[in-house]
């Protein structure tokens, strides 16, 4: 038996899903089996899955030892460095500007250097995340963007403030600014885009059309050209859908794709550029809470921007 006092991350949770995170490795047919079996306790009494934790609760799992996996966690993010660029930090959030390169989260490769290790690490060194302290919360990243894209995204130190920027996100009560660099010169100037986005997961690409086609989606899509030199032209873009690759087909599909992008642009048209990646940059990100936002009150109206974008000086 191994019994857990419940911490304010654990808390405001079902206590179901705080046994998945605390014992992984135990499959779901078991696990309901043992919450009717009784083998699963909140302070002393039989639960229910749904039933929702307090801090300072006592959850007690009467689970084998083998399914804890005791002695096999290993500090994969202690491996990676920890070096990381800060664009804000506080006790509750911290944003990060990724480079271009750097993938978000382990992908099919199972890489260990991935953002999330890095920001693990760094909260490891500064002494706000230890893993032998936290029973089932793990810092966690609130947004994600493409490996070959860089720019600002937003990591939860704590489980309320992680609540409440996934709730934030999907609500799209944050406003995110792109810049990008295309080819040609867009006509008008500005423009907000509406049309349909189909998803080929099995190639990993998307097609945009102007009409609705089956199991396409909504794109809207907001930019305004900044400077031009005939050739190229530098936008600032914003996201009213956030749909995969959006901005880098949509502006494609008008016939501008970003520069340095082979996947809807061609290799013909950026030979000799030198973009080891395409050219697009989370920059500038706004808090605009309409809803309460609890302890994160103070973000709201708050407008964060990273100080360099390379590719910006190319015209």
């Amino acid at each position: 038996m191994k019994s857990f006092v419940i911490n304010q991350n654990d808390a405001g949770q079902r206590i179901s899903k705080f046994v998945e995170k605390t014992v992984p490795a135990l499959p779901n047919t078991l696990l309901y089996k043992y919450f009717r079996l009784k083998r699963i306790k909140l302070n002393k009494k039989r639960c229910q899955p749904q039933d929702r934790l307090n801090e300072g609760d006592l959850v007690e799992l009467y689970i084998n030892d083998e399914f804890f996996g005791e002695g096999q966690q290993e500090l994969v993010f202690l491996k990676v460095p920890d070096k990381i660029t800060v664009v804000y930090e506080d006790e509750n959030i911290l944003l990060v500007d990724k480079k271009p390169g750097l993938v978000v989260h382990e992908d099919d490769d199972n890489t260990a250097d991935t953002l999330i290790n890095r920001i693990l690490h760094y909260l490891y060194n500064k002494g706000e995340y230890n893993p032998e302290t936290e029973n089932s919360f793990v810092p966690a990243l609130c947004n994600r963007i493409d490996r070959n894209t860089g720019g600002i995204v937003i990591a939860a130190k704590n489980a309320q403030a992680l609540r409440i920027l996934n709730q934030k996100v999907k609500d799209r009560e944050l406003t995110k600014l792109y810049l990008c660099l295309v080819h040609g010169v867009p006509h008008p100037k500005s423009a907000t885009l509406k049309d349909y986005l189909l998803k080929d997961s099995d190639r990993n690409q998307v097609r945009v059309f102007h009409n609705q086609v089956p199991n396409s989606k909504t794109i809207i899509t907001r930019y305004q050209t900044l400077k031009t030199n005939g050739k190229m032209s530098l936008l600032e873009v914003e996201l009213k859908t956030g749909r995969t690759h959006q901005i880098r087909a949509h502006m494609a599909f008008y016939g501008h794709p970003l520069v340095g992008d082979t996947k809807y642009g061609t290799n013909a048209q950026n030979k000799g550029l030198g973009h080891a990646y395409q050219a697009l940059y989370a920059y500038r990100l706004r808090f605009a809470f309409t809803t309460d936002s609890g302890i994160l009150s103070y973000l709201n109206g708050k407008e964060f921007c990273v100080d360099h974008v390379d590719f910006a000086d190319e015209i």
